[in-house]
């Protein structure tokens, strides 16, 4: 483990929402979950400012990936989901990420590929610094995905990333959270691609 992902969980895991969802979500029952996108860059984002935890979130997105695409599956697990998180304090979304690509253009106008796993889809989000997820593993310890490190992630910037997500998606949620974090630095779409790049 390196010093910027024990600095990483020491944040996001000192916020009673990431603690409650990543410690019941393997009572889900499913494989391949993890608990990813705002609640954890947002928690970083506030403990950084001086915010109060929970400031700008607005969910807690949970990805597990079932080859079951059916609706009925991915509902049942959502309705077991509203149950074990019905007193934690923001909604936890709950997503079969294999069913990804059979609503995404419905919902963003572009076509989505089918994602081969959560770490898959977790790359494809709209902004660098949103690439995160953490899950408890099998044994009971916090595994971390950060594909693309840190470095954006505690400097407050926000890079594109435009692997999927079109352009427009991305300006729409950085005027949402420029306006919650003024201190973010945001980078224009124009400025796309992993920190270095």
């Amino acid at each position: 483990m390196t010093a910027d992902e024990d600095r990483f969980l020491e944040l996001v895991l000192a916020d009673p929402t990431v603690r409650t969802v990543l410690d019941r979500a393997p009572q889900l029952g499913v494989e391949d979950c993890w608990l990813t996108a705002g609640v954890l860059f947002q928690t970083v984002w506030n403990a950084l400012t001086g915010r109060p935890a929970g400031t700008g979130v607005r969910d807690a997105d949970l990805f597990f990936f079932d080859p079951d695409t059916s609706w009925d599956a991915e509902d049942a697990v959502i309705r077991r989901a509203a149950e074990l998180f019905a007193d934690v304090g923001v909604p936890v979304e709950v997503r079969n990420e294999a069913r990804v690509h059979l609503w995404y253009a419905d919902h963003f106008g572009v076509p989505a590929p089918p994602f081969r796993d959560c770490r898959d889809a977790i790359d494809h989000f709209a902004a660098v610094c949103c690439c995160l997820g953490v899950r408890r593993t099998p044994a009971g310890d916090v595994e971390v995905y950060a594909p693309h490190g840190y470095a954006d992630l505690f400097g407050l910037v926000v890079r594109p990333n435009p692997r999927l997500a079109p352009r427009e998606v991305y300006e729409t949620k950085t005027t949402r959270w420029q306006a919650q974090w003024p201190e973010l630095t945001v980078l224009p779409w124009e400025h796309a691609g992993a920190p270095g790049s």
